[in-house]
């Protein structure tokens, strides 16, 4: 498998997402909020919460898919946590925003939920340095073929 910084992209770079840990079973990535990703309140905008949630679940529905790939071929897949044919897009991202968050590091845990043929899908729990859950998403993402 890849190094987390494999799955890094300039979106996520741009708000500050750290991927730690990544694997088809469990993402792990973490956030620092400052006032950049605040709404006019002062509280970290949902959007980002949704962001981060949906790429942990991207990134460990498509490892998971160049894992399968793995099992399959052997050793003539890539390491690069996809299959290079197969890519898993989130078709829906439910998230739910349970505490209002100012500032601190949080962090994102996904998991999955079901892994199948054609869909996946995928739980994140969103917690604060205190280990409170401020936010619960689950996205559900349709592997594609590559053309």
């Amino acid at each position: 498998m890849a190094g987390p910084e494999t799955y890094s992209s300039p979106f996520d770079d741009l708000i500050g997402t750290r991927i730690v840990e990544a694997s088809g079973a469990r993402v792990v990535a973490r956030l620092m909020v400052t006032e950049r990703l605040h709404q006019p309140t002062g509280l970290t905008h949902g959007g980002v919460f949704a962001t981060v949630v949906e790429t942990v679940a991207s990134i460990g529905a498509t490892v998971w898919l160049g894992e399968r790939a793995r099992s399959v071929a052997g050793s003539r897949a890539p390491s690069d946590g996809s299959d290079g044919d197969e890519t898993a897009v989130g078709v829906s991202n439910h998230t739910d925003f349970l505490r209002g968050v100012r500032s601190g590091e949080l962090t994102f845990e996904a998991t999955p939920l079901q892994q199948g043929r054609t869909l996946q899908t995928w739980v994140v729990d969103v917690t604060d340095e205190n280990g409170r859950r401020v936010a619960h998403g689950k996205v559900k993402l349709a592997n594609i073929s590559l053309p």
